[in-house]
């Protein structure tokens, strides 16, 4: 079935895109963020002493208190106050950004990215990918685009991250203070991949990486968890960007596969899958979409990813380009994009050698 036709993006005005760049930049200099809402200072005495404490509300709505200093401590105070600020104003920023329509994941998610960062796993090479993962290059590229809210946090994790020392992945999870628990294998004690919070639309972070056959599940020791194996996510994480992801009131630095890479990985997974059809049509109009944005941004960017492409997955999407450009419906921009990237890659090979002839697909 055809996905439904109409626009597929329209893009944000320089000033707003401008907005947004200077958000992400003052983050990124932020070492750590606060997590929650900003919050207020408070002094509690009552044992001879007097502490300042950080109040604020975490992702499930209750009240936390922090400790901050002694009340004497005038340099431990205008720090916290400081933070305070910053972290105001990032949310009255991120407030704005979404009335002008940019992409905003809910409060929760927003509370585990925060922990994320703050626990150094995106500098040590740790990817958002999935929904979230194409809500953050919308905002990247500056466009306006329909993204269906999503109760999954995709992460995606090479084997040789970038840590100077093992990170529990549940233990920071911990901190979020969600009574996130791990999802049992369908292995009889078998390891898990996936922590989740509870009832059916509780949230769920699953770790991925790269495998010879989706679906295993195998060691991350950096993060002293298991991942699930994807196919082929040695290329979607071979070219990780800096980024950003704006979610509840934070702006988070995370890292991101490059959107080119992005696009062929989500072309070919709604190629392949075979089961819940609906999350192939979600694939495929994510990838037409950021396909066509990048066709008016950089119309080489397609063509220069797709000369890493693996056989396996370029003869792939050769292969099925009927299906893939079927469900994709009528000549939408979005199509046009991916018919061009698909019949270039016949024609080069992907730019391996001009006049060369695809590989018959793989079975």
């Amino acid at each position: 079935m055809a996905l439904s036709e109409g626009p597929s993006f329209r893009a944000h005005e320089l000033a707003f895109r401008t907005q947004y760049a200077e958000l992400k930049e003052r983050v990124r200099s932020t070492p750590r963020l606060l997590p929650g809402t900003p919050g207020t200072l408070v002094k509690r005495s009552g044992t001879g002493r007097a502490y300042w404490y950080r109040v604020y509300q975490g992702a499930g709505g209750k009240q936390i208190e922090e400790l901050v200093a002694r009340d004497t401590d005038e340099a431990a105070y205008a720090q916290a106050a400081e933070e305070l600020a910053f972290a105001k104003w990032v949310s009255d920023q991120v407030r704005n950004l979404r009335r002008l329509e940019f992409q905003v994941a809910d409060k929760a998610v927003g509370q585990v990215l925060v922990e994320m960062h703050n626990a150094g796993l995106f500098q040590a090479g740790l990817c958002v990918v999935g929904t979230l993962g194409y809500m953050a290059w919308l905002n990247e590229l500056g466009i306006r685009a329909v993204a269906v809210s999503t109760q999954d946090i995709d992460f995606a994790a090479r084997q040789d991250l970038k840590l100077a020392a093992p990170r529990s992945f549940a233990e920071v999870l911990e901190r979020t203070k969600m009574p996130f628990h791990p999802v049992p294998s369908l292995a009889p004690s078998g390891p898990s991949s996936s922590l989740k919070l509870p009832g059916t639309a509780g949230l769920r972070v699953d770790l991925l990486t790269s495998g010879d056959e989706t679906g295993r599940l195998t060691p991350i020791p950096g993060l002293q968890w298991h991942a699930q194996t994807i196919q082929h996510y040695d290329y979607l994480l071979e070219d990780a960007r800096e980024a950003a992801l704006l979610a509840g009131g934070h702006c988070v630095p995370v890292r991101l596969p490059s959107v080119e890479r992005f696009v062929w990985h989500k072309l070919y997974s709604g190629a392949v899958r075979k089961t819940f059809p609906e999350k192939a049509a979600k694939d495929l109009r994510q990838a037409a979409t950021l396909a066509a944005a990048l066709a008016e941004q950089d119309d080489d960017a397609m063509a220069d990813s797709a000369a890493a492409l693996p056989e396996a997955m370029r003869n792939t999407v050769v292969s099925r380009r009927k299906a893939i450009l079927g469900a994709l419906g009528g000549p939408l921009a979005p199509r046009s994009a991916v018919e061009h990237a698909l019949d270039n890659v016949i024609e080069t090979g992907g730019r391996r050698g001009r006049g060369a002839s695809p590989a018959p697909a793989s079975r």
